[in-house]
């Protein structure tokens, strides 16, 4: 658990990783806006892409690692050292050195041996250490690897002068109970700092990710939005927030500007942010449903951990189908109506029934016009 001015640093990869998801495909000039965005909310490091591809890739790279962020720029490679040459060529901070460790990868991919694996690894990152920049060795598929295997992998990777170990869950298969047991063993059995790097295939990238820093690990990969391949991985929000509220973590990032940063990341990865996603969706503080409207008018932490404005959002009520009183009179209050128990009784038996023919919440002024429909026949009434 938590020890006292812990640090957690993020590693976000949406520029790598994020990217890597089919179909996604940034242009430079977006890169460097997400790069630049990423340092202002405050990441400690941008896994800004994979060098050896080259072309447009490469000027990326090159352009990001020339900002002067204070973010850590990391570019990814495969354990070849004309790779790590590429990256070093883009004038990053760190690289990380990926390779295989599960022996259905090791066997099926790369047709090598659990050796040779180990051999490649330790002269890519004494190589990378020789050329002074910091290395991340990424155990990919971790989590299907046998584990006296990998704990040989990671000591090895420490020995070479790995500056870290990165857990690559790379299908997403473990359980936050199986994370938080695996993650402690290698803690015991290395002392290494470990980053989490954890894929949503069954809906636990963001459990699992912050499970593994309750067992020791001290870096978390994440993208804007679980932005990833396939279901994608933990998403930075979630995760940020998460540490902060869930874990007790002193996390220093701006969390203001969340929203921002993912509807830039949505609208440049051409996926819709969707109004129910987790941490920044508007529907995270809409409110309808008339005990839960009534509870948050009174009081919002009934039904809200955090401000709206703590992530760029701002609360809303929905009048509908669901609504009760309580909102009926506070969304009329905001036209500087203001109406007893009775009437809003009345109105709201509009209310839903118009909804329901509507199969939607009504607007503002559909409300408003429920309630001079109310008023008008009233005064004909009593003419």
């Amino acid at each position: 658990m938590k020890t006292e001015n812990q640090k957690i640093y993020l590693v976000d990869t949406t520029l790598r990783d994020g990217e890597q998801t089919a179909g996604v495909v940034f242009a430079n000039r977006e890169k460097i806006q997400i790069a630049r965005m990423l340092d202002e909310i405050g990441v400690d490091e941008i896994e800004a892409g994979t060098p050896v591809m080259g072309g447009d890739e490469k000027e990326a790279i090159t352009a990001i690692a020339k900002l002067g962020l204070n973010a850590r720029i990391m570019a990814w490679n495969r354990a070849v050292i004309k790779d790590i040459q590429e990256s070093l060529r883009c004038g990053v901070d760190a690289v990380a050195i990926s390779i295989a460790t599960s022996d259905m990868h090791i066997k099926d991919k790369l047709h090598s041996t659990r050796e040779e694996v180990l051999e490649k690894m330790v002269k890519a990152v004494e190589y990378a250490k020789k050329e002074g920049v910091y290395v991340s060795a990424n155990a990919e598929d971790a989590s299907r690897s046998d584990e006296e295997y990998l704990i040989q992998f990671i000591k090895a990777a420490k020995e070479a002068g790995a500056d870290r170990i990165r857990y690559c869950d790379t299908v997403g298969i473990m359980t936050p109970l199986e994370i938080y047991d695996r993650i402690k063993r290698i803690r015991q059995a290395v002392d290494i700092d470990i980053e989490m790097h954890t894929h949503d295939d069954f809906g636990m990238a963001t459990a699992n990710a912050i499970t593994g820093v309750s067992a020791g690990a001290t870096h978390v990969g994440v993208t804007v939005n679980g932005l990833g391949e396939r279901a994608g991985n933990a998403a930075l929000e979630e995760v940020v927030m998460a540490l902060k509220h869930l874990l007790g973590f002193d996390m220093k990032q701006d969390t203001k500007k969340f929203r921002e940063l993912c509807e830039y990341v949505a609208k440049a990865s051409g996926r819709d942010l969707p109004s129910w996603k987790a941490i920044v969706g508007t529907s995270i503080f809409t409110h309808e449903s008339g005990i839960h409207a009534d509870g948050a008018i009174k009081n919002p932490r009934t039904y809200e951990v955090f401000d709206p404005d703590d992530v760029g959002l701002t609360r809303r009520f929905v009048i509908g189908k669901h609504s009760g009183t309580a909102s009926i009179k506070k969304k009329l209050g905001e036209y500087n109506i203001f109406i007893e128990d009775d009437l809003a009784n009345v109105i709201l038996e509009s209310v839903r029934k118009t909804s329901v023919e509507l199969k939607r919440p009504l607007t503002d002024m559909e409300l408003l016009n429920l309630y001079y429909e109310y008023v008008n026949n009233d005064i004909e009434h009593a003419i």
